[in-house]
């Protein structure tokens, strides 16, 4: 990545640039579809723990979202939407496809955490 886009990208989005390039370079990023062409993304974060981040709307399962972005509005994204967003531009995702009935378990997984 030339140092005038990484400058641009760290004036945009601030301290999550590096560590979601970080994600990039560990290829921790996996797109998940179903056969009907159902979309998500799974990070494997740095702690180590999985989070489920959909680029459709905005969304990602992290504590930091959560915080920093839906209650402080501090930030625009979390390092692993950025992350996304980034190995798709890049063409650096991993691919998985899955059965309705997987994607269904990975999105009821990802909601049950969250309850």
């Amino acid at each position: 990545v030339p140092d005038d886009l990484l400058l641009g990208l760290k004036f945009i989005f601030g301290s999550s640039t590096v560590p979601a390039l970080d994600l990039v370079d560990q290829r921790s990023v996996t797109r998940v579809t179903s056969p009907s062409g159902r979309t998500a993304y799974q990070v494997l974060g740095s702690s180590g723990k999985l989070y489920t981040c959909y680029s459709s709307c905005h969304f990602c399962t992290c504590p930091a979202f959560g915080f920093t972005v839906l209650q402080k509005s501090e930030s625009l994204l979390c390092k692993h939407i950025l992350a996304v967003y980034l190995s798709q531009a890049m063409g650096a995702c991993q691919e998985l496809t899955v059965s309705e009935e997987q994607l269904t378990s990975i999105l009821l997984t990802e909601e049950e955490d969250e309850g």
